[in-house]
């Protein structure tokens, strides 16, 4: 089997030694052996396992994070896979992003307005990126970003347009005064859960055990954060569309689920 030193593999990789043997210490990458004279040498499957590191750390997981994920994907070429598909979609970003700067220039230059509907196409979407790690960890901001920017412009258009239709059927319901736990309220209830599900690196995608605490959480937030409770205003004004929201979706998470 074929081995190299860390010497060789610092020099190929750009991980410097002393971060390769910290990662050794803190038992996220150990050498495939260590020799009599206490130089650490790597096989093949620790390599693969320092590419997988690699790629994710670019994606801004701590180390905690990374060695949680990477251990609980056992097999590295399915894990390998699934890190194509998050460089591909960041290959697509960077190319939207160039197409969007150049046709800048060319607007700047040529004396017209630089402003249109593309000059941001590609750019920063994660205004949220610390809040949702703060509150469910790297790996849930890195699944669900993984995900949008796999997502091709007509999906995340779709899926925007089916978000905002969501919220102004919740702002309607509320406004048409049923109850929170009536069925044209629990309906819409249930609708959103199953929107909730479909988000990657939510507890609500993970399985049932973390999505009841998960949205009466969320429920809570809508009302106390004014960010959410904006997209379920009502034309009374005031916070009576999210309390609505919450209602219903306490009902429903406490009864049926």
């Amino acid at each position: 089997m074929t081995e190299w030193s860390i010497h060789e593999v610092s020099r190929r990789s750009g991980v410097t030694t002393r971060t390769l043997r910290h990662y050794d210490d803190i038992g996220i990458l150990a050498p495939t052996r260590t020799g009599a004279n206490g130089y650490r040498y790597y096989g093949a499957e620790a390599l693969v396992r320092l590419q997988r590191i690699l790629l994710l750390r670019d994606l801004g997981l701590a180390l905690g994070d990374i060695a949680e994920v990477v251990d609980a994907q056992q097999d590295p070429a399915a894990a390998l896979r699934t890190h194509i598909g998050w460089l591909r979609s960041e290959q697509a970003r960077l190319a939207r992003q160039i197409a969007a700067v150049e046709s800048t220039i060319r607007a700047w230059e040529g004396g017209e307005s630089t402003m249109n509907d593309d000059m941001f196409d590609g750019f920063d979407h994660t205004v949220y990126k610390d809040e949702v790690e703060q509150r469910w960890g790297a790996e849930a901001y890195a699944s669900s970003d993984a995900w949008w920017r796999s997502l091709g412009a007509e999906q995340q258009s779709a899926w925007k347009d089916a978000t905002a239709e969501l919220a102004r059927a919740w702002a309607a319901a509320a406004e048409s005064g049923i109850a929170p736990g009536s069925t044209a309220a629990q309906a819409l209830a249930e609708r959103h859960v199953t929107w909730l599900r479909a988000i990657p690196g939510t507890p609500a995608h993970e399985g049932d055990a973390a999505l009841k605490p998960y949205v009466l959480g969320l429920a809570e937030m809508y009302v106390a954060d004014p960010r959410f409770a904006a997209n379920y205003a009502t034309s009374a004004g005031g916070n009576g569309g999210a309390e609505f929201v919450r209602d219903a979706l306490t009902e429903y998470v406490t009864t049926r689920l």
